[in-house]
């Protein structure tokens, strides 16, 4: 093992690249967070997906404060949420990608509350926005989960290490 060493920030100069590299050593789902404003999709994509409570159901995510897309997002309250299949890599890189049109060439279908839905993901989760929480350069926003549904065919993409990955051994 090595020696620990201190995180600071403020004064003292952070590591930003290796604290990064530390926490991708965490292995985290794909999520893809979108709606429909003005007619038009919008989406981001989010590896901080996190269930907080049961009941009433929440779930996480935390968004950049530099993101120019969340501001669009966020402006009405429903969103939906798509945890992307192990097969969706291609599709989370293209809603990740800036200044182009994030939805050509993915499949996606809206409910009547506004919120978008990747097609063939593994899970589906329509969200209204409860609360954002400022913390450091993220929002920690929480989601009122009001609807669901569960695609069983499909196994989630997984983000470590800077890479996507799938899961091994997974009992379908």
């Amino acid at each position: 093992m090595s020696a620990l060493e201190p995180v600071t920030s403020g004064d003292a100069v952070l590591d930003a690249s290796r604290l990064r590299r530390l926490y991708g050593r965490y292995p985290t789902g794909v999520a893809a967070l979108c709606a429909l404003r003005s007619g038009d999709p919008v989406g981001i994509v989010a590896t901080s997906f996190t269930p907080v409570s049961m009941d009433p159901p929440l779930v996480s995510i935390c968004v950049q404060h530099t993101s120019t897309t969340w501001p669009v997002l966020s402006a009405d309250k429903h969103i939906g949420i798509s945890v992307l299949a192990d097969s969706q890599e291609a599709v989370s890189r293209r809603l990740a990608a800036k200044k182009v049109d994030r939805f050509a060439d993915v499949r996606w279908f809206s409910s009547d509350t506004d919120a978008v839905f990747v097609d063939e993901a593994t899970a589906w989760l329509d969200c209204s926005i409860s609360q954002a929480i400022p913390a450091g350069d993220h929002d920690v926003v929480l989601l009122q989960v009001n609807r669901m549904s569960m695609n069983d065919a499909a196994a989630p993409l997984v983000f470590h290490d800077s890479r996507f990955r799938t899961l091994v051994g997974l009992d379908r």
